[in-house]
């Protein structure tokens, strides 16, 4: 075994020393490297000798398998360099077009809405997707016992606080950043908040554990609820044409006092019934109402001076109606299919 070793390995050598090309050297690593190469044959038979005779040889034989490659490697590197001296560049062709990328449907949405309401005094706010059970609930005028601060409703994290209880969340809606926008900037105010959400929940065309909302609010003096619905029509028209209709119901929300959901008309039916709105002929895209005083002390401002309305849209819903898009799915699954159409 030592001597075909030794063999194989001045033959191997020899050859390399010969190589003028590449492909010499691919031919060479075939025959004599590879997994079904001549060294590999060779050192599969080595668990047939005696114990005291594999030892010795496969010592040798990593010592052998070692030197050939390193050898074979800086071959190889001679070679290329070689090779790219010899090409030469016409620096005086076009470059090679470079494929580029493309905004989300989602972002082109947010940043038209975000355009949008910052030509009507809005500002852009942003706060954290890992919040506090207090930002999320309590200052929200959640009571308790809500079934939303359930683990089955809610991606609490595995950490308790000092009195041991759980209170790091990932945010289950925009509307935290509510307290942090009054209690940053006070009244007057006027803001949006895009970004993501996440809720423990089954998926189905409709619904995602993890979405966008874009939250906003407007605190003033003698702010009422046709102001709101001013503002809400403004954005649908703006969106989807003059032609939108938007149906608004009472609804219950802990944070807004009175609160109402609208809906626009499906985007797929256009009012007849189908399985993305259930057969309701109607789409919820949003939760609003005017704020309640809790929250407005919460945030540091007195409700006896200031009212406000606050609204949240769905963000995926809006791009669903903008795009003709039925199945929210779509816009986490990384399909290249659906992403290029934008």
């Amino acid at each position: 075994m030592k001597l075909e070793l030794q063999k194989l390995k001045n033959e191997f050598l020899e050859n390399l020393e010969k190589a003028t090309d590449s492909n010499v050297l691919r031919d060479l690593e075939l025959k004599y490297l590879s997994r079904k190469g001549e060294l590999s044959q060779l050192l599969r038979r080595v668990k047939e000798l005696s114990l005291e005779t594999r030892r010795e040889v496969g010592e040798m034989a990593n010592i052998v398998k070692t030197e050939l490659q390193e050898r074979f490697d800086h071959m190889k590197n001679l070679i290329d360099g070689k090779e790219t001296q010899g090409k030469k560049i016409d620096i005086t062709l076009p470059g090679i077009k470079k494929p580029l990328g493309h905004f989300h449907p989602t972002t082109l949405v947010e940043r038209e809405l975000e355009d949008l309401f910052a030509s009507l005094g809005f500002m852009v706010c942003d706060g954290p997707e890992l919040e506090s059970d207090y930002y999320n609930f309590t200052a929200l005028n959640f009571p308790k016992n809500h079934p939303a601060r359930e683990m089955q409703d809610t991606f609490f994290i595995d950490k308790k606080n000092a009195q041991g209880e759980y209170d790091l969340i990932m945010r289950t809606q925009t509307s935290p950043v509510q307290i942090r926008a009054m209690k940053q900037f006070g009244a007057p105010l006027r803001a949006i908040v895009p970004g993501q959400c996440f809720r423990s929940e089954a998926t189905d065309a409709r619904h995602e554990h993890s979405f966008y909302q874009l939250e906003g609010l407007m605190i003033d003096k003698n702010i009422s609820f046709a102001d709101l619905k001013g503002v809400l029509l403004a954005v649908l028209r703006k969106l989807y044409g003059p032609e939108t209709q938007l149906r608004m119901r009472p609804k219950h929300y802990p944070f807004v006092e009175p609160g109402s959901n609208g809906e626009c008309t499906c985007f797929l039916c256009k009012g007849k019934g189908c399985r993305v709105c259930k057969y309701s002929g109607w789409l919820e895209i949003l939760g609003c109402g005017s704020i309640h005083p809790n929250v407005l002390r919460a945030g540091g401002i007195d409700p006896t001076e200031y009212t406000g309305f606050a609204f949240g849209f769905g963000l995926d819903r809006l791009v669903m109606l903008k795009y003709n898009i039925d199945d929210v799915r779509l816009f986490h699954s990384g399909d290249l299919r659906f992403l290029e159409q934008f």
